[in-house]
């Protein structure tokens, strides 16, 4: 089976101030990004024709570039507008929006000084990362070879796309070995999340309990899944977790723009899990925020998961 080629499209793309036709908007060969991983980029969905978080998303994309030592030459509402505009360019109200930065081509070496910032942002209808399947069993998980780096080994608090070539590895191999994603451990050897998304544990107690985001990235959807929970009254605990503790945990599930919120059915070879009635609560409470304007809680509060 053929893989769809992303460049190989019909439609537009805003590439550093302009909308140009899809198949035209390329970086140079040369540029320091593509050599040297000095690119960030972010990951937004559009529901109904409503973007979920847009200004909580552009922000983000904005500190990243900043951690990485560059400032991107437009401000927030520029970055918003060209959104809704490459949305509305491409017919799409419902899919997904990749904005990505990167340095330019002006200087070659380990050095970025005197590059240009470049921004592009991409649009497409994109169905949720996992398949209709793998929600109804519940993802498989292997176990990463890599873990997640250090604070003081790389800028983690950005979305930077080099934190994500060990994510690539992992999921591949994953792949291969007849799992869907590859759980990460950081470099204490905690929990630390899959190779694109958050990780939640739903406890013998109820409690949701999620690993501190230190060393790995505090997600916009974890983010919403915690003010999600906390509206229903579920305690939510940011902590340090081992993976034996997985064990003793009721429900597991992964969050991600693209992933939404996906019940795990097994890590490794010996856990399993039933997708059960805090996952699938909170799926119905995401699904209802996501095509609302965003506040922090959502506008009505349903029933308390059992």
């Amino acid at each position: 089976m053929s893989l769809p080629d992303f460049a190989d499209r019909d439609g537009a793309i805003w590439l550093d101030g302009t909308l140009v036709p899809w198949r035209q908007a390329r970086p140079h060969v040369l540029d320091h990004g593509l050599h040297y991983g000095s690119s960030v980029m972010d990951g937004l969905r559009i529901y109904g024709g409503r973007i979920f978080r847009l200004r909580d998303h552009t922000e983000r994309l904005l500190r990243s570039a900043r951690v990485l030592g560059f400032d991107l030459p437009f401000p927030a509402e520029a970055i918003d507008e060209a959104c809704r505009a490459v949305c509305a360019a491409n017919g799409v109200t419902d899919g997904y929006i990749r904005p990505v930065a990167w340095r330019g081509s002006e200087a070659m070496g380990v050095s970025a000084k005197g590059t240009r910032p470049r921004l592009a942002i991409a649009a497409w209808e994109w169905p949720a990362y996992f398949g209709p399947e793998a929600k109804a069993r519940g993802l498989r998980l292997d176990w990463a070879q890599w873990h997640r780096p250090a604070p003081d080994t790389a800028p983690v608090q950005a979305k930077a796309g080099g934190l994500y070539m060990i994510g690539t590895l992992s999921k591949d191999r994953a792949l291969d070995r007849g799992y869907d994603d590859a759980l990460m451990l950081d470099w204490r050897g905690h929990l630390g999340e899959a190779t694109g998304a958050n990780v939640f544990l739903v406890m013998e107690n109820g409690s949701l309990h999620t690993p501190e985001p230190v060393g790995i990235l505090n997600g916009l959807t974890r983010q919403t899944v915690m003010a999600l929970a906390r509206r229903r009254g579920i305690e939510v605990v940011e902590r340090a977790i081992l993976p034996d503790e997985l064990a003793g945990a009721r429900e597991v599930f992964l969050t991600g723009t693209a992933a939404e919120i996906m019940p795990v059915g097994a890590v490794g070879e010996d856990l399993v899990f039933t997708p059960g009635a805090v996952t699938e609560a909170l799926m119905a409470d995401y699904a209802a925020a996501v095509r609302t304007e965003w506040t922090g809680t959502p506008a009505t509060a349903p029933e308390r998961a059992a």
